[in-house]
């Protein structure tokens, strides 16, 4: 209703400014018209009119049926005087408009061209009379001739009032196809507030069809139909996580269970007390572990863990983290290089850093067999600080590499100890790097290895070279 009285109120300010303006334009080309017409008398007077032996005369041939008529249509509405204003000739027509005052006339004499003024009739009706200077033989008289106007001034009133008259009529027909136009475009706007009533947890596979105009109706729906895939997408996300975690979690609260039956039933001594309440503690510390790890990727994918951003020396916190792995690597039998700058710096957030670094070197020194090597590669790119983390173990088959960065996603098949983690330290090692607006690539080759790539922006050389200077490079093993 609102659209479509919108619609009529608009359209009825175009139509009247319209109409009035064809008015006034009607009577600006009539008015031309007619002073076309004066223009034509007047030099027909001016033709017909003679000085003959100190007198005006007319001159025609009265046997002659059309000048006969001329002399006549130009004497029905006729006035000439001398320049005293005396009268010399006067039409009943012209009687009837009233004799014209002696300042007029000698104001119309002095003119430089005649000039037009309108002039109403005993009964009201409008005339136009042309007056000026008739000058013949070195003779000045004072010549006035009307024409009538009426016609005129009725055909602008007359399409005046019919056009206003039929405005009503116009307007209640644009009424009525503006409903139905409205109708016709609210339509599709109805359908898609109706299908957004019907969204729910367990409906979010509606979809609305595109009108394949382009417009942007078209665009309406297309974001709701994205709205509803990423809809989709969460609410799936959100169910299998709530899944893999209540899977996660079960699993060690049931052993600690298990192992606190079995000590209450069956333990005999307290060696026995003491092996069911240690294994039950394992449990425990790894029950908290996975709760830790859920708490802290939460956080992070909910936007509560912001980063503390600084300049950083990379080589150094990489360093100290390879030192750390170093010993575990060599109960393993396993070599760890380092290959990094004397300095290599960064602004990025230092803790989620070495988080991101820990992850991954626990996972390569986890699954890389006696006697293998892991490596761990860092340098400083023009505006970019590039990490890799390789290692010669048993690799990753090409049907998982999608998935290795999904919470709780792991690879059971022919992985010693890949019942102890919980899936979820490669999804938080890509969260580190979308937070730092990086980017990280996976490479891997069943029984030849993996190498992790990682990218992470720098921020501006010149303020870091401020707090840390450069120095040459490196390689510590």
């Amino acid at each position: 209703m609102r659209l479509t009285a919108s619609f009529v109120l608009l359209f009825a300010l175009v139509l009247v400014s319209v109409g009035l303006a064809f008015r006034e334009a009607l009577g600006v080309v009539l008015s031309q018209q007619s002073e076309r017409v004066l223009d034509q008398e007047w030099a027909a007077v001016r033709g017909y009119l003679r000085m003959q032996r100190g007198e005006l005369v007319w001159i025609y041939d009265p046997e002659n049926s059309d000048d006969t008529f001329a002399v006549e249509r130009l004497r029905r509405v006729l006035l000439l005087t001398d320049t005293q204003g005396k009268v010399m000739e006067i039409s009943s027509g012209y009687s009837a408009l009233g004799e014209e005052k002696a300042e007029l006339i000698q104001k119309a004499l002095r003119a430089p061209q005649p000039v037009t003024v309108e002039r109403r009739d005993a009964q009201g009706r409008p005339y136009l009379v042309r007056m000026g200077v008739l000058r013949d033989q070195g003779n000045d008289f004072f010549l006035a001739i009307g024409l009538p106007a009426e016609d005129m001034m009725l055909a602008r009133s007359r399409l005046s009032r019919v056009y206003f008259l039929m405005l009503p009529v116009t307007l209640m027909a644009i009424a009525v196809l503006g409903w139905f136009a409205a109708g016709a475009t609210l339509n599709p706007l109805r359908r898609v507030a109706e299908a957004t009533q019907t969204v729910s947890a367990g409906n979010l596979d509606l979809r609305l069809p595109l009108h394949g105009s382009g417009d942007e109706l078209d665009r309406l729906i297309e974001t709701f139909n994205g709205m509803m895939e990423r809809l989709d997408l969460n609410f799936r996300q959100i169910r299998q996580f709530s899944i893999d975690a209540s899977h996660e979690l079960r699993t060690p609260i049931t052993a600690i269970r298990g192992q606190l039956e079995v000590a209450l039933f069956t333990a005999e001594s307290k060696e026995e007390y003491r092996d069911a309440i240690v294994t039950a503690l394992e449990d425990v510390e790894r029950l908290g572990q996975i709760v830790k790890s859920l708490l802290l990727l939460a956080q992070a994918e909910s936007g509560q863990l912001a980063l503390q951003k600084s300049a950083v020396d990379v080589s150094e916190a990489v360093a100290e983290l390879a030192d750390q792995f170093r010993l575990a690597a060599a109960d393993k039998g396993i070599g760890l290089t380092l290959e990094a700058p004397e300095s290599c710096v960064a602004v990025v957030d230092r803790t989620q850093v070495e988080r991101l670094v820990y992850h991954l070197l626990s996972n390569a020194v986890k699954y890389t067999q006696p006697g293998g090597e892991v490596r761990l590669t860092l340098r400083r790119e023009p505006a970019a600080v590039y990490l890799q983390v390789s290692d010669n173990g048993q690799g990753i088959a090409e049907t998982h590499l999608p998935h290795v960065f999904e919470r709780f996603y792991r690879i059971r098949e022919g992985r010693p100890g890949s019942d102890q983690g919980a899936g979820l330290g490669l999804a938080f090692v890509a969260w580190v790097v979308r937070a730092h607006g990086g980017t990280i690539e996976v490479a891997s080759v069943p029984g030849k290895g993996s190498r992790f790539e990682i990218t992470l922006p720098a921020g501006p050389a010149e303020e870091l070279e401020r707090v840390f200077a450069p120095a040459p490079a490196r390689d510590s093993v």
